[in-house]
């Protein structure tokens, strides 16, 4: 392809990713509302704020994929998550709908399905389950991508990603891991499948302990090779083994089901 779009390439898969892109595309598109820092010979940076409408028009403008991994990535405000989460990837689908759809990989989250408990095995199918305003704004994403699909033809990947980190950091990540080198080969094959749809992708490595199927995505040709089993011995060496009664070692989310809704900065009187 001649030009990929990365949105969120501050952030810190963003970053990790970048560099492993250059090989997908002419030039690589990098996009933040952050300092995007150098840029390589095979990249153009633009800053954007995905709340702003025209400038995310611009944005997706010339694009031929799109690996939208912009916006809040953790439990935040709702006002905070609001802008980027939700008009954030409506301005994005509004953008691509208006320069011939090109086909995108959305980063959803493992947190669109937190509340389910770990001894459950899912599938594609598993109705959603979020455990706080961030997985709620990613149940929103995903519901987005099928409406843009299912009435303009648009193609999104749903990745909902576990933990894609250079290694697993803790017990829970045993399961939930997904190797950089295994993004990378998922997104090769998201963007090489000559019909895609949109389906649900889980986004985890071969680990031995994983919770996910993903046995109907068969057709992309993925086949992750990293197994998180690897680090059991270094993560049981370097930290405790978290008691049965705590939320990261019962719900797939983790931690995250604990976290609290945190205070609007605006009121009701204020919005009015």
């Amino acid at each position: 392809m001649k030009r990929l779009l990365l949105t969120g390439a501050a952030g810190g898969l963003g970053s990790a990713m970048r560099g492993r892109l250059k090989g997908l595309a002419d030039l690589v598109r990098v996009s933040d509302i952050l300092d995007l820092g150098p840029v390589a010979a095979h990249e153009e940076a633009i800053a954007c704020d995905l709340a702003d409408r025209a400038a995310v028009d611009r944005l997706v403008a010339g694009c031929d994929a799109i690996i939208h991994l912009g916006g809040i990535s953790v439990e935040d405000k709702f006002s905070r998550i609001m802008n980027a989460n939700l008009l954030g990837l409506y301005n994005l689908y509004e953008a691509s709908r208006a320069n011939g759809m090109p086909r995108i990989l959305f980063a959803s989250s493992n947190h669109a399905i937190g509340f389910y408990r770990q001894d459950e095995f899912l599938d594609h199918g598993a109705p959603l389950r979020p455990d706080g305003l961030y997985g709620v704004s990613k149940c929103f994403g995903e519901a987005l991508a099928r409406m843009y699909f299912e009435k303009f033809g648009q193609e999104t990947a749903l990745v909902r990603i576990g933990s894609c980190t250079e290694k697993p950091r803790n017990h829970r990540m045993l399961s939930t891991w997904m190797s950089y080198d295994d993004f990378l080969s998922m997104i090769e094959c998201i963007f090489r499948v000559p019909r895609l749809g949109c389906p649900v992708i889980w986004g985890c490595s071969n680990n031995d302990t994983r919770w996910w199927d993903n046995s109907h995505v068969s057709y992309l040709g993925w086949q992750p090779k990293d197994n998180a089993e690897r680090f059991r011995a270094e993560i049981n060496a370097t930290m405790p083994t978290p008691k049965p009664d705590e939320a990261i070692a019962i719900y797939q989310g983790g931690r995250f089901v604990e976290d609290p809704i945190l205070a609007d900065d605006s009121s009701p009187e204020s919005m009015g």
